[in-house]
């Protein structure tokens, strides 16, 4: 790819991002969103978590204690950091930075 295509790449990125984030408001008046829209916006929250919960953990392999052992102990610090302290963002970068810690220096 030269770059002319990967500039023109991006534009329609952001354009299609863009588009998708304000299409809703454009389309329901912010006020009285139908009851449907306000619905899935308190359960896909949780949904989401869940499949990346099941997407993240789908190939563990109970064989070898490294093939598992990182994943549960970051899964733990996530579950308890967000308990303590509520804060989705600093659960996940403390989880991240835990696993990437323990799968390239403790369990190589």
């Amino acid at each position: 790819m030269d770059n002319k295509q990967i500039i023109i790449s991006i534009v329609i990125m952001a354009v299609v991002t863009a588009a998708i984030r304000f299409l809703p408001f454009l389309i329901f008046d912010g006020e009285n969103p139908p009851k449907i829209i306000l619905s899935l916006g308190k359960a896909l929250p949780f949904a989401m978590m869940g499949m990346l919960v099941v997407y993240c953990l789908r190939g563990i392999s109970f064989d070898a204690a490294k093939n598992f052992v990182p994943e549960v102990i970051a899964g733990v610090i996530v579950v308890t950091s967000y308990y303590l302290k509520k804060n989705t963002i600093l659960s996940v970068i403390l989880g991240t930075g835990v696993y990437m810690l323990l799968v390239q220096v403790v369990f190589r």
